[in-house]
């Protein structure tokens, strides 16, 4: 039992220094505008999650159950939680006003990520890919595999840290702050719940109140 704990420990350990790469390379190349960065976005993900399912081969059957277990009651959970993180959010925004205009020129360089790009493709991948496919890779497979060797709160944090990190290549402070924030609700609503499924509607609809019904 020991033996294939630390296997997997290790093996999360190159999937995450995979997914360092990737999203270092997405945030410190995306404004060359060689490539779309949603469709870029959109393909780290999938390669993490498919690392992730390769990795932890009863991860499948883990979400499987997590969705037939109260799977609406987890919805409901995360769409509520979703506008709670939108209402932090808020509060930030609204400080913004006070606070160096670097504050709110970060803020806008987070809404150049959608310039030019149709608003039903940006829906769509952060639906079916981005908003869940962060979810399954950061919380429900790194973070899980984390808390089970250096504890509920160190596995948590610790991803926390490195889900932060890897937006710092993007210059952006207030998107930093934002990853730091998430990050830590995420976490942390995972850590309560165990519930990638429930983590993982948080997400999508906060990307998608954020970014088009609601944005800032």
């Amino acid at each position: 039992m020991a033996a294939s704990s630390e296997i997997a420990f290790r093996r999360s350990i190159g999937a995450a220094g995979l997914a360092a790469v990737l999203f270092i390379l997405l945030f410190s190349f995306y404004s060359t505008g060689l490539f779309d960065f949603w469709w870029w976005m959109s393909f780290n993900i999938l390669v993490l999650c498919g690392l992730g399912f390769i990795m932890d081969r009863k991860y499948i059957a883990r979400l499987a159950a997590d969705i037939k277990k109260s799977g609406l009651k987890k919805i409901i959970l995360g769409l509520l939680s979703a506008f709670l993180l939108y209402g932090v959010f808020f509060i930030g925004e609204s400080l913004a006003g006070i606070l160096p205009a670097f504050a709110r020129e970060g803020i806008e360089g987070v809404y150049a990520f959608k310039e030019g790009v149709p608003v039903i493709r940006m829906v769509l991948l952060m639906a079916l890919i981005i908003g869940p496919g962060e979810e399954i890779f950061w919380r429900g497979y790194l973070q899980q595999t984390w808390q089970m060797r250096l504890g509920k709160t160190g596995g948590w944090l610790i991803c926390t840290a490195l889900y932060t990190l890897i937006h710092v290549p993007s210059g952006n402070v207030v998107l930093v702050a934002a990853a730091l924030t998430a990050g830590l609700f995420w976490g942390g609503l995972y850590h309560l719940t165990r519930s990638a499924i429930l983590v993982a509607v948080s997400h999508t609809a906060w990307d998608i109140l954020v970014f088009i019904l609601l944005p800032f």
